[in-house]
């Protein structure tokens, strides 16, 4: 029998969960002698075993540049790098893998957007739109763009709850606005925007529509048709896959038109001392030796999403929201930042004259892992009155049993400052 939990529903049980959690060597361990929770996924997930291992495979087995060789390490090198693209135009419902370029990251693929058709597209006088809940890296690239190029940004409001306001979008769409990027979710606050009102509104007017998804791609399915967007950006070490590996899909009749916004090796055609001419999309925009490791380990990382299914990490990732939201609230002194309407997987607090990096370094020594700062959203944090807060982030691998340990880990930090 399933027990209940203090909202009153009955916990669904995940059948294999102990199975998915036996397959993360770093949450087998303990911190300050307790079992580890990890509640910081936001920043960056665990990894499971077989992405680990391809990439230890890659290193061991066959390590060679791709492309270029000729030799049966570089052939099966370039074979499994290059076959991950069409797994991961699957998983966003791409219809060309032609248009999936390997970044570094989200911020990368933002920036190489804002670098290429953004500067072309973008003139004096232009208006880019962003929202007043994008992480750093959705707001420095335009920053950056805007003041180049003599344009103005624009910002979407959000209310008290963690809400964009879009009942006047039709006033900040203009036929100036040239470009709307937007987070698909808060990595603050845990907001599941209406990014396709956003997008259809954007469409109407022949703006270019960017979506980041990083804080999407690991927890809901995210199909780039449906969604009518331009160009979408995800990184990997936030949907279980290695750091410094991201992509940047776009529409290829876009791509094609784009220039290159790096130069070197890999990325050409042909070269002379009197001109270059350069690779079709997407190796146009991947110049230099990439992250092949990286690409390995994210299409593993693909793998696992599909191994376990979207149908099951959201059921199971509601629950544990549901749960931790309810006995967040029966803690006297913590303040919920943000209750949005539509939330995935990120709840911020504050506690009542504690300052959040205290109290993380107190949890901390309760084996609980937690983010306390501004959450590279400092725009937002000045919106809602505060320098910092503690945030949970929740992923398939949490249990219930680990909401219980946060909250006995807060009156914990509670007791300390009485």
């Amino acid at each position: 029998m399933s027990r209940r939990s203090p909202t009153g529903e009955s916990r669904v049980p995940f059948a294999d969960l102990a199975e998915v959690r036996s397959q993360f060597p770093c949450l087998q361990q303990q911190i300050h002698g307790k079992q580890l929770i990890y509640l910081d996924s936001a920043a960056t997930s665990q990894k499971p075993s077989q992405v680990i291992e391809a990439v230890d495979s890659y290193y061991r087995e066959y390590c060679s540049n791709v492309h270029r060789g000729v030799h049966t390490l570089s052939e099966r090198a370039t074979s499994r790098y290059e076959g991950v693209r069409p797994k991961v135009a699957v998983l966003i419902n791409a219809p060309d893998p032609h248009s999936v370029i390997f970044t570094r990251s989200t911020t990368e693929g933002i920036n190489l957007v804002a670098r290429t058709i953004g500067r072309s597209r973008v003139g004096e006088g232009d208006e880019v739109l962003i929202s007043a809940m994008e992480h750093h890296a959705n707001i420095v690239p335009w920053q950056m763009l805007c003041e180049e190029q003599g344009a103005i940004l624009r910002v979407i409001p959000c209310d008290e709850n963690g809400d964009l306001i879009l009942n006047d979008l039709e006033s900040l769409i203009t036929d100036r606005t040239k470009v709307v990027s937007v987070g698909y979710v808060s990595n603050a606050v845990g907001t599941r925007h209406d990014v396709k009102k956003i997008i259809s509104a954007a469409r109407t007017i022949g703006a270019i529509t960017v979506i980041d998804a990083a804080q999407a791609i690991s927890h809901i399915p995210v199909d780039v048709e449906d969604l009518g967007c331009d160009f979408l950006a995800f990184s990997g070490h936030k949907m279980y896959g290695p750091t410094g590996i991201g992509v940047l899909w776009g529409r290829k009749e876009l791509l094609d038109q784009m220039s290159p916004w790096q130069g070197g090796g890999d990325m050409i055609r042909t070269v002379s001392f009197e001109r270059t001419t350069y690779a079709d999309t997407p190796w146009k925009f991947e110049a230099g030796t990439p992250n092949i490791a990286g690409v390995i380990g994210l299409g593993a990382a693909v793998d696992f999403l599909n191994d376990v299914g979207f149908e099951t990490i959201q059921e199971h990732e509601i629950h544990l929201v549901a749960e931790a939201m309810a006995r967040l609230d029966q803690v006297e002194g913590l303040s919920i930042i943000g209750r949005p309407s539509h939330r995935i997987s990120v709840i911020s607090f504050i506690l009542d004259g504690i300052h959040p990096h205290d109290a993380g370094t107190i949890i901390d020594q309760h084996s609980v892992a937690i983010r306390a700062g501004h959450h590279c959203a400092m725009p937002l944090m000045k919106h809602f009155g505060v320098p910092a807060t503690i945030r949970a982030s929740f992923a398939v691998y949490n249990t219930h049993d680990e909401i219980e340990a946060l909250t006995s880990a807060i009156e914990s930090v509670k007791a300390v400052f009485r």
